[in-house]
Protein backbone atom coordinates (compact mmCIF):
# COMPACT_ATOMS: atom_id res chain seq x y z
CA UNK A 1 0.00 0.00 0.00
CA UNK A 2 3.16 2.23 0.93
CA UNK A 3 4.97 1.78 -2.61
CA UNK A 4 1.35 2.13 -4.50
CA UNK A 5 1.09 6.07 -2.42
CA UNK A 6 4.25 6.61 -3.42
CA UNK A 7 3.90 5.46 -6.72
CA UNK A 8 0.84 7.95 -7.26
CA UNK A 9 2.92 10.94 -5.69
CA UNK A 10 5.55 10.41 -7.96
CA UNK A 11 3.04 10.40 -10.62
CA UNK A 12 1.71 13.16 -9.72
CA UNK A 13 4.81 15.44 -9.66
CA UNK A 14 5.65 14.57 -12.85
CA UNK A 15 2.91 15.56 -14.16
CA UNK A 16 2.70 18.85 -12.42
CA UNK A 17 6.54 19.23 -13.98
CA UNK A 18 4.70 18.17 -17.34
CA UNK A 19 2.33 21.06 -16.65
CA UNK A 20 4.79 23.65 -15.55
CA UNK A 21 6.99 22.97 -18.62
CA UNK A 22 3.80 22.66 -21.43
CA UNK A 23 2.85 26.25 -20.09
CA UNK A 24 5.93 27.09 -20.10
CA UNK A 25 7.57 26.06 -23.35
CA UNK A 26 3.85 27.79 -24.67
CA UNK A 27 3.54 31.19 -23.23
CA UNK A 28 7.41 31.60 -23.97
CA UNK A 29 6.78 31.72 -27.69
CA UNK A 30 10.17 29.99 -28.09
CA UNK A 31 7.90 26.82 -28.42
CA UNK A 32 5.11 26.07 -31.13
CA UNK A 33 1.98 24.77 -29.68
CA UNK A 34 1.68 21.73 -31.87
CA UNK A 35 5.47 21.06 -30.74
CA UNK A 36 5.15 21.35 -27.16
CA UNK A 37 2.08 19.53 -27.00
CA UNK A 38 3.46 16.30 -28.54
CA UNK A 39 7.03 16.22 -27.22
CA UNK A 40 6.61 17.31 -23.74
CA UNK A 41 4.57 14.58 -22.56
CA UNK A 42 6.19 12.09 -24.88
CA UNK A 43 9.32 12.86 -22.83
CA UNK A 44 7.64 12.69 -19.55
CA UNK A 45 6.02 9.45 -20.24
CA UNK A 46 9.59 7.85 -21.24
CA UNK A 47 11.01 9.89 -17.85
CA UNK A 48 8.18 7.63 -15.89
CA UNK A 49 8.93 4.24 -17.22
CA UNK A 50 6.02 3.89 -19.86
CA UNK A 51 8.30 3.41 -22.88
CA UNK A 52 6.69 1.11 -25.67
CA UNK A 53 3.71 2.03 -24.09
CA UNK A 54 3.84 5.70 -24.97
CA UNK A 55 2.26 5.42 -28.65
CA UNK A 56 -0.35 3.13 -27.74
CA UNK A 57 -1.44 6.34 -25.20
CA UNK A 58 -0.66 8.52 -28.53
CA UNK A 59 -2.97 6.62 -30.61
CA UNK A 60 -5.86 6.43 -27.88
CA UNK A 61 -6.38 10.31 -27.25
CA UNK A 62 -5.90 10.77 -31.26
CA UNK A 63 -8.51 8.29 -32.16
CA UNK A 64 -10.74 9.99 -29.11
CA UNK A 65 -10.66 13.43 -30.72
CA UNK A 66 -10.93 12.51 -34.57
CA UNK A 67 -14.58 13.52 -34.14
CA UNK A 68 -13.78 16.87 -33.03
CA UNK A 69 -11.18 17.58 -35.86
CA UNK A 70 -13.66 15.95 -38.46
CA UNK A 71 -15.91 18.73 -37.49
CA UNK A 72 -13.91 21.68 -37.28
CA UNK A 73 -12.24 21.08 -40.47
CA UNK A 74 -15.23 20.78 -42.50
CA UNK A 75 -16.46 23.75 -40.50
CA UNK A 76 -14.15 25.76 -41.83
CA UNK A 77 -15.16 24.55 -45.18
CA UNK A 78 -18.85 25.34 -45.02
CA UNK A 79 -18.38 28.50 -43.53
CA UNK A 80 -15.68 29.44 -45.81
CA UNK A 81 -17.46 28.59 -48.79
CA UNK A 82 -20.93 29.92 -48.05
CA UNK A 83 -18.89 33.63 -47.62
CA UNK A 84 -17.10 32.85 -50.70
CA UNK A 85 -20.92 32.56 -52.33
CA UNK A 86 -21.83 35.42 -50.66
CA UNK A 87 -24.26 34.68 -47.97
CA UNK A 88 -23.60 37.43 -45.62
CA UNK A 89 -23.20 40.11 -48.17
CA UNK A 90 -27.02 41.16 -48.22
CA UNK A 91 -26.66 41.25 -43.90
CA UNK A 92 -23.49 43.30 -44.21
CA UNK A 93 -24.02 45.58 -46.58
CA UNK A 94 -27.63 46.35 -45.17
CA UNK A 95 -26.35 47.04 -41.71
CA UNK A 96 -23.75 49.57 -43.50
CA UNK A 97 -26.56 51.54 -45.00
CA UNK A 98 -28.90 51.44 -41.75
CA UNK A 99 -26.23 52.84 -39.44
CA UNK A 100 -25.95 56.26 -41.37
CA UNK A 101 -23.95 58.54 -39.25
CA UNK A 102 -25.53 58.36 -36.35
CA UNK A 103 -22.72 57.19 -33.11
CA UNK A 104 -25.40 54.78 -31.13
CA UNK A 105 -26.11 53.05 -34.69
CA UNK A 106 -22.87 52.80 -36.09
CA UNK A 107 -21.52 51.41 -32.81
CA UNK A 108 -24.58 49.25 -32.71
CA UNK A 109 -24.36 48.15 -36.47
CA UNK A 110 -20.58 47.53 -35.79
CA UNK A 111 -21.41 45.02 -33.06
CA UNK A 112 -23.79 43.24 -35.17
CA UNK A 113 -21.48 42.73 -38.42
CA UNK A 114 -18.57 41.99 -35.88
CA UNK A 115 -21.15 39.12 -34.69
CA UNK A 116 -22.67 37.70 -37.96
CA UNK A 117 -19.03 37.37 -39.55
CA UNK A 118 -17.79 35.78 -36.27
CA UNK A 119 -20.21 32.80 -37.37
CA UNK A 120 -17.26 31.80 -39.66
CA UNK A 121 -15.51 31.40 -36.60
CA UNK A 122 -12.46 33.00 -37.14
CA UNK A 123 -11.12 36.24 -35.03
CA UNK A 124 -8.67 37.41 -37.86
CA UNK A 125 -11.21 36.87 -40.52
CA UNK A 126 -14.07 38.93 -38.02
CA UNK A 127 -11.66 41.67 -37.57
CA UNK A 128 -10.64 41.99 -41.05
CA UNK A 129 -13.78 42.32 -42.55
CA UNK A 130 -15.68 44.75 -39.69
CA UNK A 131 -12.77 47.14 -38.86
CA UNK A 132 -12.02 48.87 -42.19
CA UNK A 133 -15.61 48.42 -43.13
CA UNK A 134 -17.01 50.80 -40.35
CA UNK A 135 -13.50 52.69 -39.39
CA UNK A 136 -13.97 55.19 -42.14
CA UNK A 137 -17.40 55.84 -40.61
CA UNK A 138 -15.63 56.34 -36.91
CA UNK A 139 -12.89 59.10 -38.99
CA UNK A 140 -15.15 60.74 -40.75
CA UNK A 141 -17.10 61.59 -37.31
CA UNK A 142 -14.18 61.71 -35.08
CA UNK A 143 -15.49 59.32 -32.86
CA UNK A 144 -13.16 57.03 -30.56
CA UNK A 145 -11.34 54.12 -32.16
CA UNK A 146 -11.12 52.50 -28.66
CA UNK A 147 -15.26 52.16 -29.06
CA UNK A 148 -14.65 50.63 -32.74
CA UNK A 149 -12.36 47.82 -31.25
CA UNK A 150 -14.39 47.40 -28.38
CA UNK A 151 -17.47 47.06 -30.31
CA UNK A 152 -15.62 44.57 -32.71
CA UNK A 153 -14.36 42.48 -29.40
CA UNK A 154 -17.64 42.27 -28.17
CA UNK A 155 -19.18 41.03 -30.77
CA UNK A 156 -16.62 38.60 -31.50
CA UNK A 157 -16.19 37.37 -27.94
CA UNK A 158 -19.78 36.57 -26.72
CA UNK A 159 -20.38 34.43 -30.12
CA UNK A 160 -19.42 31.32 -28.28
CA UNK A 161 -20.16 28.65 -30.81
CA UNK A 162 -19.61 24.81 -30.61
CA UNK A 163 -16.88 24.93 -33.69
CA UNK A 164 -15.41 27.55 -31.97
CA UNK A 165 -11.87 27.01 -30.96
CA UNK A 166 -12.46 26.95 -27.36
CA UNK A 167 -15.53 24.62 -27.49
CA UNK A 168 -13.42 22.24 -29.74
CA UNK A 169 -10.63 21.72 -27.08
CA UNK A 170 -13.05 22.04 -24.02
CA UNK A 171 -14.89 19.04 -25.42
CA UNK A 172 -11.67 17.44 -27.08
CA UNK A 173 -10.08 17.63 -23.83
CA UNK A 174 -13.48 16.13 -22.11
CA UNK A 175 -13.55 13.56 -24.31
CA UNK A 176 -17.65 14.64 -24.34
CA UNK A 177 -19.69 15.35 -27.79
CA UNK A 178 -19.23 19.14 -28.80
CA UNK A 179 -23.26 19.26 -29.27
CA UNK A 180 -23.92 17.93 -25.41
CA UNK A 181 -21.73 20.22 -24.03
CA UNK A 182 -22.80 23.48 -25.67
CA UNK A 183 -26.34 23.07 -25.62
CA UNK A 184 -27.19 24.20 -22.06
CA UNK A 185 -24.90 27.11 -23.07
CA UNK A 186 -27.24 28.39 -25.56
CA UNK A 187 -29.79 30.35 -23.44
CA UNK A 188 -26.52 31.99 -21.48
CA UNK A 189 -25.21 33.09 -24.53
CA UNK A 190 -28.08 34.59 -25.88
CA UNK A 191 -28.44 36.28 -22.90
CA UNK A 192 -24.64 37.81 -23.28
CA UNK A 193 -25.46 39.08 -26.90
CA UNK A 194 -27.92 40.89 -25.63
CA UNK A 195 -26.76 42.60 -23.01
CA UNK A 196 -23.27 43.12 -24.95
CA UNK A 197 -25.49 44.64 -27.69
CA UNK A 198 -27.29 47.41 -24.80
CA UNK A 199 -23.18 48.21 -23.89
CA UNK A 200 -22.62 48.87 -27.51
CA UNK A 201 -26.16 51.11 -27.23
CA UNK A 202 -24.77 52.60 -24.20
CA UNK A 203 -21.24 53.08 -25.77
CA UNK A 204 -22.88 54.58 -28.71
CA UNK A 205 -25.30 57.09 -26.48
CA UNK A 206 -22.01 58.41 -24.67
CA UNK A 207 -19.89 58.88 -28.04
CA UNK A 208 -23.02 61.06 -29.17
CA UNK A 209 -23.16 63.02 -26.31
CA UNK A 210 -19.55 63.87 -26.63
CA UNK A 211 -19.69 64.55 -30.13
CA UNK A 212 -22.48 67.17 -29.40
CA UNK A 213 -20.31 68.95 -26.43
CA UNK A 214 -17.71 69.06 -29.10
CA UNK A 215 -19.91 70.92 -31.55
CA UNK A 216 -20.26 67.77 -33.76
CA UNK A 217 -23.49 66.16 -36.05
CA UNK A 218 -25.28 63.02 -35.78
CA UNK A 219 -26.95 63.15 -39.02
CA UNK A 220 -27.72 60.31 -41.43
CA UNK A 221 -26.92 62.11 -44.84
CA UNK A 222 -23.56 59.39 -46.18
CA UNK A 223 -24.45 55.19 -46.91
CA UNK A 224 -21.25 53.63 -46.97
CA UNK A 225 -21.18 51.15 -49.63
CA UNK A 226 -18.27 48.18 -49.77
CA UNK A 227 -16.35 47.10 -52.81
CA UNK A 228 -15.81 43.91 -53.91
CA UNK A 229 -12.27 42.82 -55.22
CA UNK A 230 -12.97 41.16 -58.68
CA UNK A 231 -11.82 38.16 -57.33
CA UNK A 232 -14.34 38.03 -54.75
CA UNK A 233 -17.42 39.55 -57.58
CA UNK A 234 -15.62 35.84 -59.84
CA UNK A 235 -16.88 33.86 -56.87
CA UNK A 236 -20.09 35.39 -55.45
CA UNK A 237 -23.54 33.58 -56.41
CA UNK A 238 -26.06 36.02 -55.63
CA UNK A 239 -28.60 33.85 -57.22
CA UNK A 240 -28.17 31.10 -54.77
CA UNK A 241 -28.57 33.31 -51.31
CA UNK A 242 -31.83 31.60 -49.88
CA UNK A 243 -30.68 28.33 -50.89
CA UNK A 244 -27.62 28.86 -48.84
CA UNK A 245 -29.45 30.70 -45.90
CA UNK A 246 -31.97 27.56 -45.66
CA UNK A 247 -28.68 24.91 -46.06
CA UNK A 248 -26.88 26.92 -43.33
CA UNK A 249 -30.11 26.68 -40.99
CA UNK A 250 -30.61 23.19 -41.65
CA UNK A 251 -27.02 22.30 -41.01
CA UNK A 252 -27.24 24.07 -37.41
CA UNK A 253 -29.57 23.26 -36.37
CA UNK A 254 -30.07 19.58 -36.84
CA UNK A 255 -26.64 19.47 -35.08
CA UNK A 256 -27.83 21.70 -32.05
CA UNK A 257 -30.65 18.93 -32.40
CA UNK A 258 -28.12 16.30 -32.03
CA UNK A 259 -29.97 14.62 -35.03
CA UNK A 260 -26.73 13.51 -36.33
CA UNK A 261 -23.62 14.00 -35.09
CA UNK A 262 -21.31 17.32 -35.83
CA UNK A 263 -18.90 15.88 -37.85
CA UNK A 264 -21.49 14.46 -40.17
CA UNK A 265 -23.72 17.23 -40.39
CA UNK A 266 -20.83 19.38 -41.56
CA UNK A 267 -19.24 17.11 -44.02
CA UNK A 268 -22.99 16.93 -45.78
CA UNK A 269 -23.24 20.43 -45.55
CA UNK A 270 -19.89 21.12 -47.42
CA UNK A 271 -20.47 18.55 -50.28
CA UNK A 272 -23.98 20.24 -50.25
CA UNK A 273 -22.20 23.44 -50.55
CA UNK A 274 -19.82 23.25 -53.08
CA UNK A 275 -22.66 21.04 -55.00
CA UNK A 276 -25.12 24.07 -54.92
CA UNK A 277 -22.38 27.18 -55.10
CA UNK A 278 -19.37 25.72 -57.38
CA UNK A 279 -20.17 22.65 -59.06
CA UNK A 280 -16.99 22.38 -61.32
CA UNK A 281 -14.82 20.06 -59.79
CA UNK A 282 -11.86 22.50 -60.29
CA UNK A 283 -13.93 25.26 -58.80
CA UNK A 284 -14.40 22.75 -55.91
CA UNK A 285 -10.94 22.04 -55.67
CA UNK A 286 -10.11 25.68 -55.18
CA UNK A 287 -12.40 26.74 -52.92
CA UNK A 288 -11.25 23.33 -50.64
CA UNK A 289 -7.55 24.20 -51.58
CA UNK A 290 -8.73 28.24 -50.60
CA UNK A 291 -9.30 27.14 -46.83
CA UNK A 292 -7.74 24.29 -46.05
CA UNK A 293 -4.47 25.96 -44.17
CA UNK A 294 -6.91 27.79 -41.39
CA UNK A 295 -8.57 23.98 -41.08
CA UNK A 296 -5.27 22.25 -41.22
CA UNK A 297 -3.56 24.09 -38.62
CA UNK A 298 -5.82 24.32 -36.22
CA UNK A 299 -6.56 20.28 -36.69
CA UNK A 300 -2.86 19.83 -36.53
CA UNK A 301 -3.07 21.27 -32.64
CA UNK A 302 -6.15 19.33 -31.99
CA UNK A 303 -4.29 15.96 -32.91
CA UNK A 304 -1.37 17.14 -30.98
CA UNK A 305 -3.52 17.81 -28.30
CA UNK A 306 -4.74 14.14 -28.65
CA UNK A 307 -1.44 13.04 -27.82
CA UNK A 308 -1.12 15.26 -25.19
CA UNK A 309 -4.30 14.50 -23.48
CA UNK A 310 -3.84 10.35 -24.26
CA UNK A 311 -0.81 10.46 -22.34
CA UNK A 312 -2.04 12.06 -19.93
CA UNK A 313 -4.83 10.01 -19.46
CA UNK A 314 -2.99 6.74 -20.28
CA UNK A 315 -0.08 7.45 -18.01
CA UNK A 316 -2.55 8.19 -15.09
CA UNK A 317 -1.01 11.54 -14.40
CA UNK A 318 -3.78 13.80 -14.54
CA UNK A 319 -5.70 11.44 -12.13
CA UNK A 320 -2.62 11.31 -9.39
CA UNK A 321 -2.64 14.96 -9.55
CA UNK A 322 -6.33 15.53 -9.35
CA UNK A 323 -5.97 12.61 -6.32
CA UNK A 324 -3.78 14.59 -4.45
CA UNK A 325 -5.37 17.71 -5.00
CA UNK A 326 -8.47 16.88 -3.37
CA UNK A 327 -7.24 16.53 -0.16
CA UNK A 328 -6.90 20.44 -0.17
CA UNK A 329 -10.11 21.58 -1.72
CA UNK A 330 -13.01 21.03 1.24
CA UNK A 331 -16.08 19.09 -0.05
CA UNK A 332 -18.12 22.14 0.73
CA UNK A 333 -16.68 24.30 -1.93
CA UNK A 334 -16.51 21.88 -4.70
CA UNK A 335 -19.62 22.68 -5.93
CA UNK A 336 -18.88 26.28 -6.57
CA UNK A 337 -15.36 25.36 -8.46
CA UNK A 338 -17.42 25.95 -12.24
CA UNK A 339 -19.19 29.34 -10.84
CA UNK A 340 -15.74 30.96 -9.51
CA UNK A 341 -14.16 29.57 -12.66
CA UNK A 342 -16.40 31.40 -14.60
CA UNK A 343 -16.06 34.57 -12.85
CA UNK A 344 -12.56 34.41 -13.80
CA UNK A 345 -12.52 32.56 -16.67
CA UNK A 346 -12.38 35.67 -18.99
CA UNK A 347 -9.33 37.53 -17.03
CA UNK A 348 -7.66 34.34 -17.21
CA UNK A 349 -7.43 34.79 -20.90
CA UNK A 350 -4.61 37.10 -20.31
CA UNK A 351 -2.90 34.48 -18.23
CA UNK A 352 -2.91 31.15 -20.12
CA UNK A 353 -3.38 30.50 -24.19
CA UNK A 354 -6.62 28.09 -25.48
CA UNK A 355 -3.67 25.31 -25.69
CA UNK A 356 -2.66 25.85 -22.15
CA UNK A 357 -5.75 26.13 -20.51
CA UNK A 358 -8.12 23.53 -22.05
CA UNK A 359 -5.33 20.75 -22.56
CA UNK A 360 -3.46 21.31 -19.58
CA UNK A 361 -4.89 23.12 -16.80
CA UNK A 362 -8.57 22.27 -17.45
CA UNK A 363 -8.22 18.82 -17.50
CA UNK A 364 -6.64 18.59 -14.07
CA UNK A 365 -9.47 20.66 -12.47
CA UNK A 366 -12.36 18.20 -13.84
CA UNK A 367 -10.51 15.83 -12.93
CA UNK A 368 -10.48 16.89 -8.58
CA UNK A 369 -13.67 18.27 -8.69
CA UNK A 370 -15.37 15.08 -10.28
CA UNK A 371 -13.73 12.84 -7.26
CA UNK A 372 -15.94 15.34 -5.29
CA UNK A 373 -19.03 14.38 -7.21
CA UNK A 374 -18.88 17.89 -9.77
CA UNK A 375 -19.63 16.89 -13.55
CA UNK A 376 -16.85 17.64 -15.72
CA UNK A 377 -19.47 19.47 -17.66
CA UNK A 378 -20.18 21.75 -15.67
CA UNK A 379 -16.77 23.09 -15.24
CA UNK A 380 -16.03 23.01 -18.56
CA UNK A 381 -19.14 25.80 -18.94
CA UNK A 382 -17.69 27.61 -16.50
CA UNK A 383 -14.60 27.79 -18.41
CA UNK A 384 -15.86 28.59 -21.74
CA UNK A 385 -18.11 32.20 -20.69
CA UNK A 386 -15.04 33.98 -20.73
CA UNK A 387 -11.29 31.72 -21.43
CA UNK A 388 -10.52 32.75 -24.68
CA UNK A 389 -13.93 33.26 -25.88
CA UNK A 390 -14.88 36.57 -24.24
CA UNK A 391 -11.51 37.32 -23.31
CA UNK A 392 -9.46 36.73 -26.65
CA UNK A 393 -10.33 40.04 -28.42
CA UNK A 394 -7.78 41.71 -25.85
CA UNK A 395 -5.32 38.69 -24.36
CA UNK A 396 -2.19 39.43 -25.89
CA UNK A 397 -1.52 35.66 -26.16
CA UNK A 398 -3.53 35.40 -29.06
CA UNK A 399 -2.30 36.91 -32.29
CA UNK A 400 -5.70 38.21 -33.35
CA UNK A 401 -5.47 41.10 -30.58
CA UNK A 402 -2.99 42.80 -32.09
CA UNK A 403 -4.63 42.42 -35.61
CA UNK A 404 -7.78 43.87 -34.37
CA UNK A 405 -5.20 46.77 -32.46
CA UNK A 406 -3.52 47.42 -35.58
CA UNK A 407 -6.18 47.79 -37.95
CA UNK A 408 -8.26 50.07 -35.47
CA UNK A 409 -5.28 52.25 -34.87
CA UNK A 410 -5.59 51.87 -31.15
CA UNK A 411 -2.83 51.08 -28.56
CA UNK A 412 -2.90 48.06 -27.12
CA UNK A 413 -2.47 49.10 -23.57
CA UNK A 414 -5.64 51.67 -24.27
CA UNK A 415 -7.58 48.69 -26.45
CA UNK A 416 -7.42 46.73 -22.34
CA UNK A 417 -8.19 48.96 -20.71
CA UNK A 418 -10.87 50.75 -22.64
CA UNK A 419 -12.24 47.14 -23.19
CA UNK A 420 -11.43 44.65 -20.09
CA UNK A 421 -14.53 45.91 -17.98
CA UNK A 422 -17.14 45.80 -20.90
CA UNK A 423 -15.61 41.90 -21.95
CA UNK A 424 -15.65 41.08 -18.11
CA UNK A 425 -18.90 42.43 -17.76
CA UNK A 426 -20.32 40.91 -20.49
CA UNK A 427 -18.85 37.36 -19.44
CA UNK A 428 -20.52 37.76 -16.00
CA UNK A 429 -23.79 38.37 -17.33
CA UNK A 430 -23.59 35.04 -19.35
CA UNK A 431 -22.01 33.52 -15.75
CA UNK A 432 -25.25 35.13 -13.88
CA UNK A 433 -27.38 33.75 -17.14
CA UNK A 434 -26.07 30.35 -16.72
CA UNK A 435 -26.56 30.43 -12.72
CA UNK A 436 -30.33 30.86 -12.97
CA UNK A 437 -31.15 28.74 -16.19
CA UNK A 438 -29.72 26.04 -13.74
CA UNK A 439 -26.53 25.52 -15.91
CA UNK A 440 -24.02 26.75 -13.26
CA UNK A 441 -24.19 26.49 -9.43
CA UNK A 442 -23.53 29.86 -7.24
Amino acid sequence: MYGRDRFRLVLALLGLATLVVLLAAIMSGRVSPLVALIVVPTVAAFVGGFGAQTGKFITTGVQNLAPVVGMFVFAILFFGIVTDAGMFDPAIDRILRAVGTHPTWIVMGTFVLAALVHLEGSGAVTFLVTVPAMLPLYERLGMDRRVLAAAVALGAGVMVMPWSGPTLRAAGALEVPVAALYRPLLPAVLCGIAFALGLCWWLGRRETRRLIERGGTAGRDVVVVRTLTESERALRRPGRLWINVALTAVVLGLMIASVLPPVAMFMLGTAAALLINYPSVKMQRERVDAHARGALMMASILLAAGAFTGIMQGTGMITAMASHAVAYVPRGAASHVPFALGVVSMPLSLLFDPDSFYFGVLPVVVETTKMLGVPPTAVAHGALLGQMTVGFPVSPLTPATFLLVGLSGVELGAHQRFTIPLLWAASLAMVVAAVVFGVLAP
